[in-house]
């Protein structure tokens, strides 16, 4: 075992534990101490790989597992043919890759080895991930199995370093969610205590973060369509409140944001009003008229007030918390299609997020040279927390040299008056 940490550390415990005592090394002298069973660590990689048939690598990065491996007094410096290396550490694939022709070349065998949880690592609780070559994960099952409760082999050279890095982004990415979820009920005068027991007592098992995941193993790679039919407009819907209640609140949720501009993705769904590629129409004004037709037959399926109040929603996502309330209730044919088609039918596609579509728009505006414009979109940006003031100040210099100095003079005067506008109120910084 090369390296002594959390994850080395409790490695060598669980291995000692279970009748295999190990080789140590690492940088610290006094590592192992504390460490039942585990003897002092010996002089170098080198000396591990001379005493060892597997050697496990748990380091911090890729510079660290390059010395350790292929340094002066690396494993590679005293492995005879046939030694299995297993790394631990977290590295990108192309040095997985790297490492593995090194020890190739010296005949040594190579795995990649996701581990989790670390913190059961003592414990012989870790899951090993494993990527590489069959008969060498046979070679290093027996001692595998003394420190992990799981090995699972999910692939060739790469397979289990991807694998770990996927399951990672599953972490990751459900703390952001987390951390926008308890924003929203924080700024509603919730305790996010309150949320917490809501969701242990609904889902104790946290079975629902791999719903999906299940559904569509189950499904073969993919969701039913008759499933995903129901999914979609729950989904839609529910996701479209929670951008409505952080419109209103003014929170910023650019994780909801992308789910919903993603929903029909996210359920390996064609995008909305796309052809597939080996589809495509003839001409324009085929694919106009199929599209045509699609919005009317939507329209004709929406219960009537939904395009509009889905409009209403998302000018205020676009413009600021209460934009909406500021429109004339009298029936206006131009306002009516600017809120029940340009919002709630273009602003609301998927392929191009919020942020995306205020940008060109900003662009438009320059062109146009109207700082009215530059000032409601700059605006809207710098509530929804977008776009930082100093990120619009740097779009009006690089828009003065695609629509001209006088066009960019009043884009900057428009960013100037949001900035005015929204700084007094909220802190953009």
């Amino acid at each position: 075992m090369v390296g002594l940490g959390m994850i080395g550390g409790g490695v060598a415990v669980s291995l000692a534990t279970s009748g295999l005592v190990p080789a140590v090394y690492d940088i610290r002298p006094t590592a192992a101490d504390g460490l039942p069973g585990v003897p002092a660590p010996l002089g170098s990689p080198a000396e591990v790989a001379a005493a060892s048939d597997v050697v496990m690598v748990a380091v911090v990065d890729a510079a660290q597992a390059r010395e350790v491996i292929g340094g002066a007094n690396g494993l590679l410096k005293g492995a005879r043919p046939g030694l299995t290396l297993v790394l631990l550490a977290t590295v990108e694939l192309p040095v997985v890759r790297e490492l593995a022709a090194a020890c190739a070349d010296a005949g040594v065998g190579f795995l990649d080895c996701g581990v989790t949880p670390g913190d059961r690592a003592a414990e012989n609780g870790m899951v090993a991930i494993l990527g590489g070559d069959q008969d060498v994960v046979d070679r290093a099952l027996p001692v595998l199995d003394g420190w992990a409760r799981k090995v699972v082999h999910c692939g060739p050279l790469g397979a289990g370093m991807a694998t770990k890095i996927a399951r990672n982004v599953v972490t990751y990415g459900g703390w952001r969610t987390v951390a926008e979820a308890v924003a929203l009920v924080e700024a509603a005068g919730v305790d996010p205590a309150r949320l917490t027991e809501v969701i242990d007592t609904a889902d104790p098992g946290g079975t629902t973060l791999l719903q999906l995941l299940r559904l569509r193993t189950a499904g073969e790679g993919a969701l039913p369509d008759a499933l995903a039919d129901k999914i979609e407009p729950l989904m839609a819907k529910d996701l479209d409140a929670a951008r409505a209640l952080a419109a209103e609140l003014g929170v910023p949720v650019p994780l909801v944001d992308v789910a919903r501009a993603h929903a029909r993705q996210t359920l390996d769904r064609q995008p909305a009003e796309r052809q597939p590629a080996d589809r495509q129409p003839a001409d324009r004004r085929t694919l106009d008229h199929q599209a045509a037709d699609r919005r009317t037959l939507d329209h004709q399926a929406e219960p009537a007030g939904d395009a509009r109040a889905r409009g209403l929603r998302l000018m205020d996502q676009v413009y600021g918390p209460g934009f909406s309330s500021t429109l004339p209730d009298a029936t206006e044919p131009y306002l009516d299609e600017t809120v029940e088609h340009l919002f709630a039918d273009i602003w609301s596609r998927d392929g191009l997020s919020v942020r995306d579509r205020r940008l060109l728009t900003l662009g438009v505006g320059a062109s146009l040279g109207r700082a009215d414009l530059i000032r409601v979109q700059a605006r809207g940006a710098l509530h929804n927390r977008e776009l930082t003031p100093d990120q619009l100040r740097e779009a009006v210099l690089h828009l003065a040299y695609y629509v001209g100095w006088c066009n960019a003079t009043a884009a900057q005067q428009g960013i100037a008056d949001a900035i005015a506008d929204v700084s007094p109120t909220k802190d953009i910084r």
